[in-house]
């Protein structure tokens, strides 16, 4: 599947490609450790959504002896363009300004943020 071609992801789904991101490999019982202690999620949920996600196009494994280990087959910052360009264009009509104004108010942007923005817009 090409990666322009990649489904949308569950919640969970998006929860367990963060988890392989980070590892950069791992099976599915380094998953299930790497979970939140809070998150009660049972071994077959983490296989069935490593088995998903692999279907979708995210992931990819190898064998090693009698574990399926898992890897990434796309990489996160082209996940996350595409992922964030497509809720921009949803949401907003491709206009990021709503967006960065909501975040500004409700303060998830600070005065650090938006110098960094500044020192971005002046590369470009």
């Amino acid at each position: 599947m090409g990666k322009g071609k990649l489904r949308a992801m569950s919640p969970a789904e998006t929860e367990i490609l963060r988890l392989v991101w980070q590892l950069g490999e791992a099976t599915v019982q380094q998953i299930h450790n790497a979970l939140p202690a809070n998150r009660n999620v049972a071994y077959k949920t983490v296989q069935t959504l490593l088995r998903r996600l692999e279907e979708k196009g995210y992931l990819k494994h190898i064998m090693e002896g009698k574990a399926h280990v898992f890897r990434p087959a796309v990489k996160r910052e082209a996940v996350v363009k595409r992922t964030v360009l497509d809720f921009v264009d949803r949401l907003f009509g491709g206009d990021p300004r709503p967006l960065m104004q909501f975040l500004a108010e409700d303060g998830r942007i600070d005065a650090k943020d938006i110098e960094e923005l500044r020192k971005l817009i002046d590369k470009s």
